[in-house]
């Protein structure tokens, strides 16, 4: 059963940008990878809100890459404060990442709970799969979200149930992952 979410929401990757021009977008959270040019797609949207946060897609640190940080979720988090002091019945956010999957998940869901706090985030988490059926969550991004929103490991446990309809869908998902270095997602999903 869908939650009620106070706004109207989008996901998407960088590709499908160009459907959303018209949509009557009021703020975007554009998550892009470090050097990565800024689409050209948001030339066609109305007046809106945008933060852009740049920063790989991965879940642990190493040498030359950008991680998730917490100076990025609490920027996220803020975005989603600033929606929710607007009418809302004007209130549209588009969250893009590259593909609409990792990134753009994550911080949509932070974004809902934050929104809806007396929603259990397994709920959220699983209204995110239904509106974007491929989600994959970056597990970095939900565990230092889960910690700002004080939220005691409950939205990483909610993200789980993601983790484990995805690889029940598609078993291939755990091999393809793990060899990307996201091994804990998917024993997070397995369990």
């Amino acid at each position: 059963m869908p939650i009620t979410i106070p706004f109207k929401i989008t996901v998407c990757g960088i590709d499908e940008l160009p459907d959303h021009g018209e949509a009557g977008v009021s703020h975007v959270l554009s998550i892009l990878d470090p050097d990565w040019p800024v689409p050209d797609a948001f030339g066609s949207f109305g007046e809106h809100e945008r933060l852009e946060l740049r920063f790989h897609d991965v879940i642990e640190e190493a040498p030359g890459i950008i991680a998730p940080t917490p100076k990025h979720v609490d920027q996220l988090l803020a975005l989603g404060r600033d929606l929710m002091a607007e009418p809302l019945q004007g209130a549209h956010l588009l969250v893009h990442c590259h593909a609409g999957v990792s990134r753009s998940t994550a911080s949509m869901i932070l974004m809902i709970v934050q929104a809806c706090p007396r929603t259990a985030a397994s709920s959220v988490a699983q209204e995110i799969l239904r509106i974007r059926p491929q989600a994959w969550p970056n597990l970095r991004i939900i565990e230092i979200g889960d910690a700002l929103l004080g939220r005691d490991g409950e939205i990483i446990e909610g993200v789980k149930g993601i983790y484990r309809a995805q690889l029940g869908r598609r078993p291939e998902l755990a091999e393809a992952m793990t060899r990307g270095g996201r091994n804990r997602e998917v024993v997070a999903g397995s369990g």
